[in-house]
């Protein structure tokens, strides 16, 4: 072989491992989606899912998802994340106080991104909104702030009422920030709450006998995955009841309830994509700013109100953002 072909066929040869890493695919990033709620349609993951396809992603394609669904058993949420940490995401997504707290005991090196998180600082998940520090970010719904307002809302309504009923799963932790709040700020109005326990769906019936037997005035149904799961239920135990109730989520009135006071959490899920594109992209989960909502949707239903023999006063009317007919 002459010289001058032994060298270009050397000089090929140097080029192979370059040519063979340039033919290899880029690295599809890997995204955890911890659920506290049951597999099945889920507008919560429809929303992320709708976020990332805005800002051009593609599942399946130029990003995975791996799913875990609690099936709204909060026992189950920690060794969920558990799993979710040992396949090594690039980031976690965690929508609602109970899937982020477990998140944040699985880890704390993989960013974590929340949604809908009654208080991110109040559960201890974050140091503060502005920086929050660690490996978490995200959004959070404040939701345990808005007590004084719900109570302010249902009495405008009810306005001879001076006992609540509250029904709450104590095992949830954003319903426990919740009622805390409602019970701070009670007295102010002249209220007195009677707190009503349930942790599984088989304790509604007998939570609205004890309101009844207790002659509860009107009900704060607090929003968490075992009342939104079994909404229709509680709703209709609501109706049965002739109690006007405020529900901590939109989707109860939706199915027949009286009205809410609450932000959009399907908004904040798809919004948690942006956290994500960020992260993936080299940001640092501890230097992105918490977002807190800035406008809380006030649903009613006239419908309802005309069921229970209720009639809203024309100021509460035009607060609404929403009226079902």
């Amino acid at each position: 072989m002459k010289r001058r072909e032994f060298i270009s066929l050397l000089g090929g040869a140097a080029a192979w491992p370059l040519a063979a890493r340039a033919q290899q695919p880029a690295r599809v990033p890997r995204i955890g989606f911890l659920h506290y709620g049951s597999p099945g349609p889920s507008p919560e993951v429809d929303a992320f899912r709708q976020g990332l396809r805005d800002l051009g992603y593609s599942e399946g394609q130029n990003i995975t998802i791996e799913y875990r669904f609690a099936g709204g058993r909060v026992g189950q949420l920690a060794e969920l994340a558990a799993e979710l940490v040992g396949l090594k995401p690039d980031v976690i997504v965690t929508p609602t106080t109970p899937a982020s707290v477990a998140a944040k005991q699985a880890t704390s090196t993989i960013p974590i991104v929340i949604a809908g998180v009654a208080d991110a600082v109040g559960a201890g998940l974050v140091a503060n909104f502005a920086r929050p520090g660690g490996n978490i970010t995200g959004l959070t719904s404040i939701s345990a702030e808005l007590g004084g307002k719900r109570l302010e809302l249902l009495r405008g309504v009810a306005p001879n009422c001076s006992r609540v009923a509250v029904l709450h799963n104590p095992a949830d932790r954003s319903n426990v920030l919740v009622v805390k709040q409602l019970q701070e700020a009670a007295p102010a109005l002249g209220l007195t709450l009677q707190t009503l326990e349930v942790r599984e769906p088989g304790e509604f019936e007998g939570a609205f006998a004890a309101m009844t037997r207790e002659r509860a005035d009107a009900l704060f149904g607090a929003a968490g995955v075992l009342t939104y799961e079994h909404r229709n239920a509680v709703v209709d135990l609501a109706a049965k009841s002739r109690i006007p109730a405020m529900w901590g989520h939109r989707q109860f009135v939706d199915v027949g309830g009286l009205m809410s006071y609450a932000v959009n959490f399907y908004d904040q899920c798809r919004q948690a994509a942006t956290y994500v594109d960020q992260i993936l992209k080299g940001a640092k989960p501890g230097d992105l700013p918490v977002q807190q909502p800035t406008k809380f949707e006030f649903i009613i239903n006239l419908k309802t109100a005309k069921t229970l023999g209720l009639e809203f006063p024309p100021t509460l009317l035009a607060l609404a953002d929403e009226v079902i007919e």
